[in-house]
């Protein structure tokens, strides 16, 4: 990545006031943001990779080639998108990044890690990102893999499966008709 940090805008500037009215705040990732954007991606994997029985070492080098490779499939695919790191107060907690094309708004990655998750911050900002789609006349799409324990939180918010991808489930959320 060869953009620089920016200042932080404020959840507000995007107009995600559930987001907001919980801590969040987002700014969009630099090269120095991608350590921590690595061990997001750790701490996403880190229940599958319990099992394998890998020393520390394999499982550090994997985890890392993995998130080198999906980082630049990302970048490559999703040009347009923002790319943010999730904060509440001043600690980095997370990652969203968004790419809104003319038909629909596409999740292409909502992560936080391990201790932020459960307490309601991803539902927050995830109802936000549904107004805003809403807002636009916009569905929601994401791929979300089959065992994700998040999969209850997008059912719950009106997710339905639209592709079944193996791994993954492309998922759609549509407003409802007004």
């Amino acid at each position: 990545m060869d953009r620089p940090l920016s200042v932080a805008p404020e959840a507000t500037s995007f107009g995600w006031t559930r987001a907001a009215d919980a801590g969040l705040t987002f700014r969009r990732i630099g090269n120095a943001d991608l350590a921590f954007l690595a061990r997001v991606y750790a701490s996403t994997r880190a229940g599958e990779l319990a099992a394998t029985g890998w020393p520390d070492e394999h499982k550090a080098a994997f985890l890392e080639q993995q998130f080198q490779a999906q980082h630049a499939h990302y970048q490559q695919y999703y040009p347009d998108a923002d790319w943010l790191v999730t904060m509440r107060g001043d600690e980095d907690i997370g990652r969203l990044y968004l790419e809104r094309w003319p038909s629909q708004h596409r999740i292409i990655d909502i992560a936080f890690l391990t201790a932020h998750r459960g307490h309601g911050l991803g539902a927050a900002l995830l109802r936000d990102l549904l107004d805003e789609a809403a807002t636009a006349g916009k569905a929601v799409s994401i791929h979300v893999e089959k065992f994700n324990p998040a999969m209850r939180l997008y059912r719950r918010l009106g997710f339905k499966t639209e592709e079944d991808k193996g791994v993954y489930d492309l998922m759609r959320w549509t407003a409802a008709p007004a």
